[in-house]
């Protein structure tokens, strides 16, 4: 297999390098300007992070309402490029907004607002993978994805870094710089993403009908039907739910944990930076190792050391600490992303893509529900934001015994249609 992209899957790997600046500044300098609103409103640590994991969790919420019905939409001919670039706009225009924000509450609104769009544009952009490229170059393409977006992330990041850890120096107020901060992500995802509307073409789809509103809600729920019949998609899916879960919370929450145990912001900032490249090779070897080892097993190995970490956070009290995880997540991150991706392309109907993305952002793409909200009411009940966090293992120990039994589930039903294809050819 060649490793070197075409033009087309290059544009799709650009899309991932603009929108990933807005998960970086999600995860890292967003939290600690949120906290600096919310400090302003004499709100205690444990409700900050708190808060913040509601206003994830509704942004979840909503995505998984909307994201499979608009998904199933996006399934009819002429329909994904359109509605990609509408919750493209949300996501970008909600970026710049959020720099006008002067109020915790306020900014909580139009980030949950931005949040719904960024997510939503992934539901369209994932499906459009089987697109771009063929099916033997899935999980070397997805890798790709992944890796550029890490390391192009780092651009507008350290910019922005530069710009809110010097704002006293340069004579400007915390709220100016991170209005420039937010302006700058805002550009960057909009500009990358200019290559890939020019220039995707929708293969694979199903044709349009008169109603199409009313047909994309029937085969949404015959899509769930099916899921259901379909054992290995449908284990596959309730197995994703929690290992992502786990993972996407590590990824929200990461910043806001460090700054609730009261680490230094700067700190905290720059061993995130370190994530983003560290992840960027690992990102490619675990794309490299996928032509050689099976896909199921890297996943498996990836969810182990996210389970790993979980653990280790627990017991995280020092910086020093947060830099060995910042590095521990950066080695796997991409790879469990990655390869979930490409592993589900493999597995669904390729003019269905849209509807099974759809399904499979409510299983927890977009953001994490069920960790964002397990480690905000577990720290309230508590008061220790520790326990909250240690509750993350939880759902990876689920995650790794559920998509065991998927992958035994696949393999039973392939021996059953390889029995059914030699009676076929003995009679």
């Amino acid at each position: 297999m060649k490793f070197k992209l075409t033009s087309l899957e290059k544009n799709w790997v650009l899309y991932d390098v603009g929108n990933s600046a807005f998960v970086l500044l999600v995860s890292t300098i967003m939290p600690i300007y949120f906290n600096y609103l919310a400090g302003n409103a004499g709100l205690s640590s444990v409700d900050y992070l708190a808060y913040w994991g509601y206003a994830a969790s509704i942004a979840t919420i909503m995505v998984a309402f909307i994201g499979p019905v608009f998904g199933t939409m996006a399934d009819t001919k002429g329909f994904k490029k359109p509605i990609f670039t509408l919750t493209l706009l949300v996501g970008v225009v909600g970026c710049l907004a959020l720099g006008m924000a002067k109020q915790w509450l306020v900014f909580l609104v139009i980030y949950i607002i931005a949040k719904i769009g960024f997510s939503a544009s992934l539901i369209f952009y994932d499906s459009m993978l089987g697109d771009v490229t063929s099916k033997e170059r899935l999980d070397h393409v997805s890798s790709q994805g992944f890796a550029w977006g890490y390391i192009g992330s780092c651009i507008p990041f350290v910019v922005c870094l530069g710009l809110v850890l010097g704002s006293d120096a340069i004579g400007i107020s915390m709220e100016l710089a991170m209005g420039i901060a937010f302006a700058i992500v805002a550009v960057w995802w909009g500009a990358l993403s200019i290559p890939l509307l020019k220039d995707y073409k929708q293969k694979s789809y199903v044709e349009r009908k008169p109603h199409v509103v009313r047909e994309s809600f029937a085969r949404l729920g015959k899509l769930f039907a099916n899921a259901k019949k379909e054992k290995k998609i449908f284990l596959f899916l309730l197995a994703f739910f929690f290992y992502i879960d786990g993972v996407y919370t590590i990824i929200d929450m990461a910043t806001a944990y460090g700054t609730s145990l009261g680490l230094d912001t700067t700190g905290l900032l720059l061993a995130l930076l370190v994530t983003q490249i560290v992840a960027f090779p690992f990102a490619v070897i675990f794309g490299r190792l996928s032509a050689k080892y099976e896909t199921t097993n890297l996943i498996t190995i990836c969810i182990a050391a996210y389970l790993g970490i979980a653990i280790f956070a627990v017991f995280l009290k020092t910086q020093w600490q947060f830099w060995v995880l910042a590095v521990l997540v950066g080695m796997f991150q991409g790879g469990i992303q990655a390869l979930s991706r490409s592993y589900f392309t493999k597995i669904i109907p390729a003019e269905q893509s849209g509807e099974y993305f759809g399904l499979l952002d409510i299983c927890g793409k977009g953001a994490s529900f069920v960790g964002t909200t397990m480690v905000s009411v577990v720290s309230q009940i508590t008061r220790s934001t520790s326990a909250g966090v240690g509750m993350i293992g939880c759902l990876f120990v689920i995650g790794i015994v559920i998509f065991r039994i998927a992958i035994g589930a696949e393999r039973e039903n392939e021996g059953n249609d390889t029995g059914k294809e030699t009676v076929l050819s003995n009679n």
